[in-house]
């Protein structure tokens, strides 16, 4: 027996037929609806067959309406039912640049209508989304050969395209397809038997049991919610994502390891005697174990894998491109962590399969990737588990998400390389010292006078006794960054490593000043969070572009305005003013010597 919701999605090339098909379920379906139909449907079921068409085709011109507004940049769903199921269908935009689209539709759906026109035949958009379900974990597919009826109903050009299809399908791991001819205009095939013979689509999607890519068995609930009413109670909210929970059942909770026993699983009116699953529930456990909001409680015989370094595959979804060494959110579950792309090993030409060597993601784009976590999750290959393998990236400054992913594997290194416990810590140092160990940055156009600022409270702090440290945009380029070049990527990584050097020297209990262009606020909230609070100090050496051109000493504007210089921030490269930097200094009101002192009078207020 199917079970009562099937969630699924139509896809295609544009023009294939979409808006057509999905008008002709929701009108044909209409019967078992009776308590929703509208007056128009009601009177066109009274006048008859000439009614009935009026009607189709006025649901159908609504949805293609519907795109002429703009509906095409999201997804559209629409529910219907019939007497045997209930169905959420997921109406995915044909067109490439709308791969995103496709991908937030596809995440949910247990199976796939792939439409493909009778008259041209696979084309390059249905190899795309066929691939991206394969991705996703979509495993049952129906391929709907529509507008059959305009090709006569051809049976050899029917097969011809079932069988080229099913050729690339095989190659990309979609082994249940579902070939069926039909006309969405007609209803011949959908609901109603066509020329050819055969299971309609209302038949298949009525009774097909979506295979899932999910094989996780064993029992895994990750933590949504830790409701404590009052002393006496901590209970722990969650969706069952896998396997069945009972009381006396022992669990392990990730990523600490802790382990402990079900004790009761509440619901109203009563306490269940097992759950699965599906189901929402609230768990207890016999010991006061430390469980938060992200963690997963699962089986303590089988539990997932804790890593903070994976492989996974990335679909980008945002017109701002991926840096490698970026930093982002990322969202698994309930579970929040900071996460850089830490390598591009390849693009995928989705067309052709095709491995595309990449250093940068535009929209679209679909890479794997290796990513790193500022904290160890608990997780599952996407293979094996959607809920514990799949993710969202979202930007840290506009959250906004930027990208989707699904985890293939932890990285060895991440299970091979631990923190090393160290006796003379961070505190012991600094207190040699006798100073706070700190970072002052300072960010600017070039030619703002930052070097010049820097190199003047390096000096004063010296003659004060503090120990310091100067890193200068140009002086590290000559060694630890002699690799790196100008694009977007090289500037973000420049400061990635800039700013874990500063991190250890500060650790060292020196005080570390900081003089670098860092045009991107996301590279300098990454460097601010690699700092205790209050040891980091953004100073915003501040000067109109005209000015910093002016100045020019090393010539740099020049050679970026003859067109010598690409990537040249101010010109051809944008500068992201800091929003609320401690310290902002105006250089055409204020004297690099004045600049200066007010640095070091906060440095020596501050430790």
């Amino acid at each position: 027996m199917a079970s009562s919701l099937l969630r699924f999605l139509t896809c295609g090339s544009v023009d294939d037929g979409k808006s057509t098909l999905i008008g002709r379920l929701l009108y044909d379906t209409r019967a078992v609806l009776d308590d929703q139909m509208t007056a128009l449907e009601a009177d066109s079921a009274r006048v008859g067959t000439q009614g009935a068409d009026l009607d189709f085709a006025l649901l159908v011109d609504g949805l293609a309406a519907e795109r002429e507004q703009g509906i095409t940049i999201d997804v559209a769903y629409r529910f219907f039912a019939t007497e045997r199921r209930k169905f959420i269908v997921a109406d995915t935009p044909g067109h490439e640049q709308y791969t995103r689209n496709m991908v937030t539709g596809a995440s949910t759906a247990d199976a796939a209508v792939i439409l493909v026109d009778a008259r041209k035949g696979v084309l390059v958009q249905t190899r795309r989304h066929s691939f991206l379900c394969a991705l996703l974990g979509i495993r049952t597919v129906v391929l709907a050969v529509n507008k059959m009826d305009l090709v006569g109903w051809d049976r050899t050009r029917f097969e011809a395209i079932a069988a080229e299809y099913a050729t690339f399908a095989e190659s990309i791991g979609l082994s249940a397809v579902t070939p069926i001819a039909l006309s969405g205009l007609t209803g011949e095939g959908v609901v109603a038997p066509s020329p050819l013979g055969g299971r309609t689509l209302l038949d298949w999607l009525e009774t097909v049991e979506a295979a899932s890519s999910d094989t996780a068995s064993a029992f895994r609930m990750p933590v949504q919610w830790v409701n404590r009413p009052n002393p006496e109670f901590r209970g722990y909210a969650g969706l069952i994502a896998a396997g069945a929970a009972r009381p006396g059942d022992r669990v392990r909770v990730l990523p600490s390891g802790r382990e402990s026993r079900i004790e009761r699983i509440v619901a109203m009116p009563d306490d269940l005697s097992e759950a699965g699953a599906g189901q929402s529930v609230t768990l207890t456990l016999t010991d006061e174990v430390d469980v938060s909001r992200g963690d997963v409680i699962a089986s303590a015989e089988d539990p997932p894998a804790v890593a903070d370094q994976f492989e996974a595959t990335v679909v980008w979804m945002d017109e701002e491109t991926l840096s490698p060494g970026r930093s982002y959110l990322l969202k698994i579950g309930a579970r929040t962590a900071t996460a850089q792309v830490t390598a591009i090993k390849h693009k995928i030409n989705v067309n052709t399969l095709e491995r595309l060597a990449a250093t940068r993601l535009e929209l679209n784009d679909i890479a794997v990737c290796n990513l790193s976590l500022d904290r160890p999750i608990a997780f599952e290959p996407y293979d094996v588990s959607r809920d514990l393998g799949g993710f969202i990236l979202i930007d840290r400054i506009t959250n906004r998400t930027v990208g989707a992913g699904m985890i293939r594997f932890a990285l060895r290194r991440a299970d091979n390389i631990h923190w090393q416990a160290i006796d003379v810590d961070r505190a012991a140092r600094a207190a040699m010292k006798g100073q706070t160990g700190q970072v002052i940055w300072l960010t600017g156009l070039s030619g703002a006078g930052k070097s010049t600022i820097a190199n003047l409270v390096d000096k004063r702090l010296h003659a004060l006794g503090r120990h310091t440290y100067l890193l200068d945009g140009d002086n590290v380029r000559h060694g630890l960054n002699r690799d790196l070049g100008f694009t977007e990527e090289d500037r973000v990584e420049n400061i990635r490593r800039v700013a874990e050097v500063a991190r250890l020297m500060a650790d060292a209990g020196l005080i570390v000043i900081t003089a670098f262009i860092s045009p991107f606020r996301a590279e300098r909230r990454m460097a601010r969070e690699r700092m205790a609070e209050g040891e980091f100090t953004e100073v915003f050496v501040d000067a109109p572009l005209a000015v910093a051109e002016a100045r020019d000493a090393k010539g740099l504007y020049a050679k970026a305005r003859a067109g010598q210089l690409k990537n040249f921030t101010g010109i051809d490269s944008p500068y992201e003013a800091p929003e609320a930097a401690e310290i902002v200094i105006d250089t055409t009101k204020t004297s690099a010597v004045e600049a200066a002192e007010a640095i070091v009078a906060r440095i020596i207020g501050t430790g």
